[in-house]
């Protein structure tokens, strides 16, 4: 991580904290009891648009219509909440792999090479992600009405993959970093036991400034989704998931596998519907 991520995670937190410590002198009552929540989900992924292109003279290659993402795909998510007062720590890992086969219809380029129409390609697209979050829980008028903002860091591991049915034609880009995100989650319960969430994890910045670089790539990210969910006693909860998942990059990268001129052309935009439950470890004696 550079120094430039560290001090721009430093600039997006500072308002952050500053709420905190004003919220603190008014919190002589909330409970500093530590609570360990645990939160799996599962269910399908569905690509609404997903486009990439590898090196300025390569394809636009439409994933969805010519790269046989246009089915379902199974998405699992987990998650480890701390808990103390008002204050909550979230650890997040986000499998998303997506292996497709097909026959071209058109001639495809990536990075220099050119797979012709006809040809049978195995496509990968991976793309998991860890997530650590920081919230903080604000006053509100309304004890139904929960609302928190906070920051996370995102360590993106992307793999991406072009080959032929008999491995003579290969291709495969690769990128680990890190991305700061802004926070926010509201809760709001219709009933005692009854509960809408909102969740949102978002930013769009140049690249190139948190990674170094002297070249321009403007990046964003959007991880959205809203929930309604049942608390069936204090220590758990189940829930209906809908989320989109969204973002990519765009621009020329100093960092390239040697075959290509490390232009980048990468936008996503992906919706989940799953069902999962929310656990409270500390519950366990």
């Amino acid at each position: 991580m550079t120094l430039k991520t560290v001090l721009l995670i430093f600039i997006l937190a500072t308002p952050i904290f500053t709420i905190a410590q004003n919220e603190t002198k008014n919190q002589n009552n909330a409970s500093q009891d530590v609570n360990v929540i645990a939160n799996v989900e599962a269910g399908f992924l569905g690509v609404l648009s997903h486009k990439v292109q590898f090196s300025n003279d390569g394809n636009y290659f439409d994933y969805q219509e010519d790269g046989g993402q246009d089915v379902l795909f199974p998405v699992k998510r987990f998650s480890l909440e701390v808990n103390k007062g008002r204050n909550a720590v979230i650890l997040l890992y986000q499998p998303l792999r997506l292996e497709t086969q097909v026959l071209l219809k058109d001639d495809l380029g990536v990075d220099g090479l050119i797979f012709p129409a006809s040809t049978g390609v195995k496509l990968l697209y991976n793309f998991p992600f860890y997530r650590v979050s920081y919230l903080r829980k604000l006053r509100t008028k309304s004890e139904s009405f929960h609302l928190e903002i906070g920051a996370s860091l995102q360590l993106r591991n992307t793999t991406i993959s072009f080959e032929s049915n008999d491995g003579s034609l290969f291709r495969t880009n690769r990128n680990v970093g890190p991305v700061p995100i802004l926070k926010l989650r509201a809760r709001k319960y219709t009933s005692s036991k009854f509960f809408t969430e909102f969740e949102a994890d978002g930013f769009y910045a140049p690249v190139s400034y948190l990674n170094g670089s002297d070249n321009e790539v403007v990046g964003a990210i959007l991880d959205a989704s809203i929930r309604t969910g049942y608390e069936f006693n204090e220590s758990g909860s189940s829930f209906l998931n809908l989320r989109y998942l969204g973002g990519g990059a765009v621009g020329t990268s100093d960092d390239t596998n040697g075959v290509g001129d490390g232009y980048v052309k990468n936008w996503l935009h992906f919706m989940t519907i799953t069902a999962g439950v929310t656990y409270n470890l500390s519950s366990i004696r």
